[in-house]
């Protein structure tokens, strides 16, 4: 997969370099490519924002810059250009899942108080959102989605590390104990050290379903919960 960001602030993106991110780009698996779209701006002082027509407060994008720069990049009709706008659909695994399966992305990242609207009517395939808040700039956001996008790819972990990850599943992630088993007189479950591998499954799909209850009920209404998860919820009620 080839990732391009189009920023203000190239500099954001070496957090990049680091870590699962790091070894990603070793393999071969991922290329990032950070692109200050000021180079683009077509005139002579860089300027990338002007007073939006009918007044307002602040300063918005021009389309000049981004439409230039895109079209400098080497794009395919399936390359997904992502606009970072808090006005966008929430990012959520799934839509991390269906993103990890493209060649290549590109995300807009803006700043100031938006941007002109012929960028988002003309250009963008997709505008997403990583919550109901507006940042600085999109840069933060674009970064947290390709951390969520790139660790999906295979070969960049194991995917056993992943698929039971919270959102993969439906549930929230089931709660986690390593050595040692008692550790200040705080014991890890019994089940857990039976190494009865069929009351383990058990435990962690019901632990699954109580913390889905107990912090995301929301996520129960669109789950296949099961006659004997229904009981168990109902036990969780009462």
């Amino acid at each position: 997969m080839k990732i391009d960001f189009l920023t203000l602030f190239p500099e954001m993106f070496e957090v990049l370099n680091h870590s699962i991110m790091k070894r990603a780009q070793d393999k071969g698996i991922v290329q990032f490519n950070a692109v200050n779209f000021r180079d683009y701006a077509g005139n002579k002082h860089h300027q990338v924002d002007d007073y939006p027509y009918g007044g307002g407060q602040g300063m918005v994008l021009k389309p000049e810059p981004i439409f230039n720069a895109l079209d400098a990049l080497d794009k395919t009709d399936k390359t997904r250009i992502i606009l970072m706008c808090p006005q966008g659909k929430p990012f959520t695994q799934k839509v991390a899942e269906s993103l990890a399966e493209e060649s290549h992305l590109v995300f807009i990242c803006g700043h100031y108080e938006g941007y002109d609207e012929r960028i988002r009517e003309h250009l963008v395939t997709d505008e997403l959102s990583i919550g109901d808040y507006v940042l600085t700039g999109g840069e933060l956001a674009a970064i947290t989605m390709t951390d969520a996008i790139v660790r999906l790819i295979p070969e960049s972990i194991k995917e056993e590390s992943h698929k039971d990850d919270s959102f993969s599943t439906g549930l929230l992630e089931h709660p986690q104990y390593t050595r040692p088993a008692d550790f200040n007189g705080m014991k890890v479950p019994d089940v857990l050290v039976s190494g009865n591998h069929k009351n383990i499954e058990k435990w962690r799909h019901e632990m699954r379903l109580k913390r889905t209850y107990e912090r995301r009920p929301d996520l129960l209404e669109t789950y296949p919960l099961t006659d004997s998860d229904y009981k168990y919820i109902e036990s969780l009620q009462k």
